[in-house]
């Protein structure tokens, strides 16, 4: 059990990605509601907002929104395109890793502008390929950007770093200050999503996960903050590890993302 004093609310949302389950996206919401979430995260739905925002309404979802945007105008576009569907927050894939800390500031400065004028907070993911893509340059842009808020996917550290980042601490304990929103994915030396994170032999890269999500709660709690967006975000095949010549998945991800679900709320209870 984890905790510090005061309280906030835990909103642990399903994301769509890689699910199968449910032929239709009402089907996806309402299976996601009797499973237990209380929210739901993906990009802007294919469908009008007042029908969106009805059936979330319906299966009492709060609505995490996504953006994916390579430059300040795609941003600025998908950023006003989602707001009709009313996201509680958006995560936000931005920028490219391959960019200079110039066009990096640039792009930032841009999207918190466009940020600070609308009407909901963005979450910039730490991401594989984006401009947060590993602790040094997510340090050198959260020290020049004092409004700048994250996402937190570590597994994709993890990955980058090839480590369980035990060298870049005072990075990563910047990054959970500043996080506004988790992908719990597990992540390990060698990719960003183990096998099964409920396996033994992973329950160290569980283990070390668990305690950088705890202090990203311990610091919204210090900050009055009223809520935590969590998305167990695990990917499907093959983000998720297949099996040779029959390329079937080595677990369910619906279970997966279910355990992982259930597990935050066991420790935060």
């Amino acid at each position: 059990m984890s905790g510090s004093p005061g309280t906030i609310s835990l909103i642990v949302c399903k994301a769509l990605w890689g699910m199968t389950e449910g032929e239709s996206l009402e089907d996806k919401l309402r299976l996601i509601h009797e499973a237990g979430y209380d929210g739901v995260e993906t990009g802007a739905p294919d469908m009008e907002p007042a029908q969106w925002i009805d059936l979330c309404t319906k299966y009492n979802l709060t609505f995490v929104g996504q953006i994916f945007a390579e430059d300040a105008i795609t941003f600025h576009r998908q950023y006003q395109e989602i707001l009709p569907y009313q996201p509680v927050l958006i995560n936000a894939h931005g920028g490219r890793d391959k960019m200079t800390f110039a066009e990096g500031k640039e792009f930032f400065h841009e999207a918190l502008r466009i940020e600070a004028g609308g009407g909901a907070a963005v979450a910039h993911e730490t991401h594989r390929g984006r401009l947060l893509y590993a602790p040094w340059t997510a340090a050198a842009y959260l020290n020049q950007f004092e409004s700048l808020s994250i996402c937190a996917d570590f597994s994709h550290w993890c990955c980058v770093c090839e480590s369980m980042l035990g060298d870049v601490t005072e990075m990563v304990e910047l990054a959970c200050r500043r996080a506004i929103h988790i992908h719990g994915r597990v992540g390990y030396e060698e990719g960003p999503q183990v096998p099964d994170p409920r396996a033994p032999e992973h329950q160290s890269h569980v283990m070390s996960h668990e305690q950088w999500w705890d202090a990203i709660r311990n610091a919204r709690i210090a900050a009055n903050a009223p809520r935590l967006t969590f998305t167990p975000e695990y990917g499907p095949p093959r983000y998720m590890h297949t099996l040779p010549y029959t390329d079937q998945p080595v677990a369910s991800l619906w279970d997966i993302c279910l355990w992982g679900a259930r597990r935050i709320r066991q420790r935060w209870a």
